[in-house]
């Protein structure tokens, strides 16, 4: 599913991988230099995707990373009922099921509005209102 692997020293600010089987977008990644006792170190802070947690992981600089596949498309609410919401992408006009999560109703996301949605690795999760 992943769409390719990087090297630990090649992900920079912004770029999504994979770690411990989540899909993270990166937000620092501090490289020490190599030296007399071995190879640089990468200290890589990450948040993710889906789920919003902040990840920090200290490897090897040669440590490959999955890139994880990650679609970004548009859709409309058609129903919402209890943690759920019944959506239609506008491009496909495929109907799914959505988590309706607690980020969702703070953005006042009702019946009929258009949003952004993403695909990460066949996980779907509303991101913005349009």
């Amino acid at each position: 599913m992943a769409r390719g692997l990087i090297q630990a020293t090649a992900a920079k600010s912004g770029t999504a991988i994979i770690i411990d089987g989540n899909a993270c977008i990166v937000r620092s990644n501090d490289i020490s230099k190599s030296g007399k006792h071995g190879a640089s170190k990468c200290r890589i802070e990450a948040i993710g995707v889906i789920d919003d947690k902040k990840r920090v992981i200290a490897v090897p600089g040669s440590e490959r990373f999955e890139v994880p596949t990650i679609g970004k498309n548009k859709g409309q609410v058609l129903s919402i009922a209890n943690n759920t919401a019944n959506m239609m992408d506008l491009e496909t006009f495929e109907n799914f099921d959505i988590n309706f999560t607690e980020e969702a109703r703070e953005m006042e996301i009702n019946e009929g509005d258009s949003v952004e949605y993403w695909d990460v690795e066949g996980a779907k999760i509303i991101k913005r209102k349009i």
